[in-house]
């Protein structure tokens, strides 16, 4: 039987036994529709050429008949387009490994696109904070971290797209200065046209901002309302008078321009949703992220999820478009046998990183050039090639873990807020320290520890 993940490698297999042939096509994509079958697409051209007509129809009949259910009949299994791009519209597209003219179709039942990798923003740094699971401390880190910015002078903007998990607001704002709307709010009212002088009574200032400004922009406002059904429609793509279509991470990518507008933000802080789903891909990929923190705890389901998403960012081509902006941070360390944990951790995201994401590296080449008087060879010593990769000690890579320790003080988001008004800065750098001197770093601030 042939499942989903059978597909590629038989297509492969499959074209590979045709390889010459289809070298004549200009190009060839390889349509798998919603339901994981797959169709065709080739060249207007091909329809009127006998020969590369049947070429394309012994391929369509093999397909059928190696992939089963997973392919359309031989007879309903080719289609014709005047060119590539049109076909390509509204699909995650990319090459199929091994050929130079043919390429992966996905038609996807959600909007999430971790392949689209958007370019790095300009002026306000972006910082999203990402966890494949929930439950790493994410939320709480990003609010220790707006809090030692701001102690640092700088202005900082906070967005909580955990809209599924909302509740970082409550950490960096007091009851009474919840503000009235929230990022649902205004993704719901987007909808219809109704968003004008909302942009106020979404943001609040911290009374933790001290020596800066920490700006909130919440979930929801103070008042939640009927928030479930809210949160049922802020995915939606708007259409526009015109009939055209705006997804929904390109209104949540207006709304950010507008807010960094209105507030010049110094950097801006990201909560992103847990796990790979068309939420997070958003967050990290979609909004122009300068930097990517990776909260990782050491065990099998941390390791497995980052590892789907960074090969697929490898099957995709997209790695080197994103790999520089990704930071593991060890999340969580437990207070007892610290120093095993994080061996153990960065041992596991350095095989990762080694094995999706960093380039393979070779040696130098070496030639023969003739033997030496005393009759022993000569050889010739190349160039080492260069490449984006790190040795698993290199304490600048970036699977080489920011820290974050474990602390019962600061184990729940509610009883965030009032410990952070009254916490010295000496207590939180003892916990997040090594985070916060990453971050600074990024931002061109001096260490804590100078």
């Amino acid at each position: 039987m042939t499942t989903f993940d059978g597909i590629l490698p038989i297509v492969a297999e499959v074209l590979d036994g045709h390889r010459e042939a289809m070298t004549e096509l200009d190009w060839l994509l390889i349509n798998r529709d919603l339901n994981g079958r797959v169709r065709l697409i080739v060249p207007e051209t091909v329809e009127a050429d006998p020969v590369m007509r049947d070429h394309v129809r012994v391929v369509a009949e093999q397909l059928a008949e190696r992939l089963g259910c997973h392919a359309y009949p031989a007879d309903r299994a080719i289609l014709y387009e005047i060119s590539r791009e049109p076909a390509c519209q509204d699909a995650t597209c990319y090459p199929l490994d091994g050929f130079d003219r043919v390429w992966i179709v996905d038609r996807l039942a959600t909007e999430g696109r971790w392949e689209r990798i958007a370019p790095e923003t300009e002026g306000a740094r972006r910082i999203v904070f990402f966890s494949i699971k929930g439950g790493v401390g994410r939320s709480t880190a990003l609010a220790a971290t707006a809090w030692h910015l701001a102690q640092a002078g700088k202005r900082v903007l906070v967005l909580d797209l955990d809209l599924e998990s909302p509740g970082l607001s409550s950490s960096l704002l007091p009851p009474e200065r919840q503000p009235k709307y929230g990022i649902t709010d205004w993704l719901v009212e987007d909808l219809v046209d109704n968003t004008d002088g909302m942009l106020d009574g979404l943001i609040a200032m911290s009374n933790l901002s001290h020596d800066g400004e920490i700006y909130v922009v919440p979930a929801h406002g103070a008042d939640p309302g009927e928030y479930i059904a809210k949160l049922g429609r802020v995915w939606m793509p708007k259409v526009k008078s015109d009939g055209s279509r705006e997804d929904w991470s390109a209104r949540l990518q207006r709304l950010l321009t507008d807010l960094e507008q209105r507030l010049q933000p110094d950097v801006v802080l990201i909560d992103s949703r847990a796990g790979i789903d068309e939420v997070a891909s958003t967050c990290v990929t979609d909004l122009g992220a300068n930097l990517v923190l990776l909260f990782a705890l050491e065990g099998d389901q941390t390791w497995n999820g980052y590892r789907l998403l960074f090969d697929y960012w490898r099957q995709t081509r997209v790695a080197e478009a994103m790999r520089e902006r990704l930071q593991i941070v060890a999340a969580l360390v437990p207070e007892l046998e610290r120093v095993a944990y994080l061996s153990g951790l960065r041992e596991h995201a350095y095989g990762i990183f080694v094995y999706s994401l960093y380039d393979e590296i070779a040696p130098p080449s070496t030639e023969a050039i003739g033997p030496t008087p005393d009759g022993s060879q000569r050889w010739r010593v190349g160039e080492l090639v260069e490449g984006w990769s790190f040795d698993e000690a290199d304490t600048g890579a970036p699977h080489h873990p920011w820290v974050v320790y474990w602390h019962r003080s600061f184990a729940g988001l509610r009883s965030l807020q009032g410990r952070l008004a009254v916490i010295d800065r000496q207590e939180v750098n003892s916990i997040f320290g090594s985070l916060l001197d990453g971050v600074g770093t990024v931002l061109g601030l001096e260490s804590i520890h100078d």
